[in-house]
């Protein structure tokens, strides 16, 4: 009897081990396929963000933040002025593209225009706006609001006429050119054109004008003076010439 009872209790105890291993067994296999689940879902470890890969959306910030970098972090006003399909003749037939015209500029006193090429329109702005970004000139304001002077510019058979105006008179002018006081961040300001009415000349003529502005800090550096110099020979007084001159920022 004493050795029956000794099998049957060295029988249970080797049936314990054998049953822990079996629950081990079954915990491990719950582990991995929770880890191979985890793996296969678009936010796992194994293809996340912990991946030195990193996930789509990542590439996607990585490039807006190159665009911004490019731009000097500055916002752009860009104004698309005229669009023109053209066609080219060629064995088969003609092939379509378009053209477009556009002025970009900071509001600040800087403007700049370019001309760009393409089968699709999306594509002819894009060309026009990094072409236009490239050839921005800086324009001096009196007052951040208007020109210190008057001025003439022409190209081909474009002539335009710009004048400084009292604030309060706002921005008259016609077609393309208010599109570049308007990016250039003039308020006030009257212009006239005179002969053609191609954007494009119209354009590179108001850019001629606006190139040749200059400023009364400018010319009294130019000449050795001061500011309040320049600005008392118009018959003012010394202390208005002076209070003048302090109000110029550029």
């Amino acid at each position: 009897m004493a050795d029956e009872a000794n099998t049957e209790t060295g029988t249970v105890d080797a049936a314990a081990p054998i049953a822990a291993t079996e629950v081990q067994g079954g915990d491990t296999g719950g582990e991995a396929r929770e880890a191979r689940g985890r793996g296969r879902g678009r936010g796992g470890n194994d293809r996340g963000g912990n991946n030195d890969r990193g996930g789509r959306g990542r590439g996607r910030d990585d490039r807006r933040g190159r665009g911004g970098d490019d731009d000097g972090g500055e916002e752009l006003i860009e104004k698309l002025v005229h669009i023109n399909r053209v066609s080219k003749t060629v064995k088969g037939g003609k092939r379509f593209g378009f053209a477009a015209l556009v002025v970009v500029g900071d509001g600040k006193g800087r403007v700049g225009f370019g001309h760009g090429k393409a089968r699709e329109v999306p594509e002819a702005i894009t060309k026009a706006t990094a072409s236009a970004k490239k050839k921005m000139v800086r324009v001096p304001l009196k007052e951040g609001r208007t020109l210190h002077h008057d001025g003439k510019g022409r190209f081909g058979a474009g002539k335009v006429n710009v004048r400084s105006a009292p604030a309060g008179t706002g921005i008259i002018a016609g077609g393309p050119m208010r599109a570049v006081f308007e990016s250039l961040g003039v308020a006030d300001v009257v212009t006239k054109s005179v002969g053609t009415s191609n954007p494009y000349n119209m354009i590179r003529a108001t850019f001629d004008a606006l190139v040749s502005q200059t400023s009364p800090k400018s010319v009294a550096q130019r000449r050795g003076k001061k500011v309040a110099d320049l600005l008392g020979r118009g018959g003012a007084s010394v202390a208005e010439a002076e209070a003048e001159a302090a109000a110029i920022t550029e």
